[in-house]
């Protein structure tokens, strides 16, 4: 199926602004509003035939940072190849094929991939030609990692390089957003890290801003990821949460919220862990709804885990530590736990903090 995105002229966009040159410990703030805009001046040609993008998953809310703080993780993600394709009407996307949960839609309005694909197409101001999008899922859905927000974020940035690069990173988190709103909510902490990298601060949604925030490149960050063998979908752990809380527990979050972001900026995996797994706010709500969660956190912090929480809505599990060694020990343990008291089987991974974000990953010149 094919879906037309004829835009309406708005605001010119301005060339795109690398991330890899900012300085540590200095965060970096990226504004836009909510309107998707397009360019006023000539249509973009692609500047490839084809090309391939991956995006990382990503890991959600970081314990007290519910809605607004996430990171990147290197080595799981999901990949998209994007064609210019002349049996496809112009301005339009078809996709043509899927590999991996069988259940996802092909048509690009119910596609995580699609949504975010065609807010980029109208952006650009896409008329003359048509593309072809293949999604190669290699994030379970409902994980907790991110699934949704990696498709987006790869279709995304495909777009943008099939045409030159002509979006800056702020208007492909928006076009990501399209897509995260109509499948799990209007949240940015998955999609923003899958396409920035590292880890992002939202610190105003209306207007959209964006705080890249530097840990240093000279400390090791590891994360130990446990997957049990259940789906968590994100709006039903959102249904979950309270609708109120009492001050004391703002105050209580807030402060954990502040000591993570300060702790990450100085490469304080203590301070960090102890602020991960400081939640009072969301984590208790949901941890019961994970069968051997509260078990799997208590034996990851007794195996020497600086902190551990749930990842995003769940169910994954994450823990941070300081090595790849002891990352795989307590991964055994987390794993054995929830078999024990949760009578789920699961899988561990132990993987560093990807840096660079969603990118492009291979392309045919025309």
């Amino acid at each position: 199926m094919a879906i037309c995105c004829f835009p309406s002229p708005l605001k010119p966009i301005t060339p795109a602004i690398p991330l890899t040159n900012l300085k540590p410990k200095r965060p970096d703030i990226l504004r836009c509003n909510f309107s998707l805009p397009t360019i006023t001046t000539t249509e973009p040609e692609p500047v490839f035939t084809s090309v391939r993008s991956f995006a990382p998953a990503t890991v959600a809310n970081l314990g007290p940072g519910f809605d607004f703080l996430g990171c990147a993780v290197d080595g799981l993600g999901d990949f998209v190849s994007l064609r210019v394709d002349p049996s496809v009407h112009p301005g339009e996307l078809s996709i043509s094929d899927i590999s991996g949960p069988k259940k996802l839609s092909k048509n690009p309005l119910y596609n995580c991939a699609g949504i975010a694909a065609i807010a980029t197409m109208k952006m650009l101001n896409i008329r003359s030609v048509g593309l072809s999008l293949s999604l190669e899922k290699g994030l379970p859905l409902g994980s907790g990692l991110g699934s949704s927000a990696a498709s987006a974020a790869a279709a995304a940035v495909a777009v943008n390089e099939l045409f030159g690069r002509k979006l800056e990173v702020k208007d492909l988190v928006l076009a990501g957003l399209e897509s995260e709103a109509k499948v799990s909510g209007y949240h940015a902490d998955n999609i923003a890290p899958a396409i920035m990298g590292g880890f992002v601060l939202i610190r105003s949604y209306d207007p959209l801003e964006l705080m890249s925030l530097q840990f240093p490149v000279e400390k090791d960050l590891i994360f130990v990821l446990v997957s049990p063998d259940i789906e968590a979908p994100t709006k039903k752990m959102r249904a979950a949460l309270p609708a109120e809380i009492g001050m004391p527990h703002h105050v209580w979050n807030c402060s954990q919220a502040g000591a993570f972001v300060a702790s990450v900026l100085q490469g304080d995996l203590v301070g960090l862990g102890k602020a991960l797994s400081s939640d009072k706010i969301v984590e208790p709500k949901r941890a019961p709804l994970i069968p051997g969660m509260e078990g799997v956190k208590k034996a990851a912090l007794e195996a020497g885990a600086f902190g551990c929480t749930i990842s995003g809505a769940g169910p994954t599990a994450v823990a941070v530590v300081d090595s790849e060694e002891r990352g795989v020990e307590i991964g055994e343990r987390m794993v054995k736990t929830f078999w024990n008291e949760g009578n789920l089987k699961a899988v561990a991974s132990v993987k560093r903090l990807d840096r660079v974000g969603a990118r492009l990953v291979g392309s045919v010149p025309r």
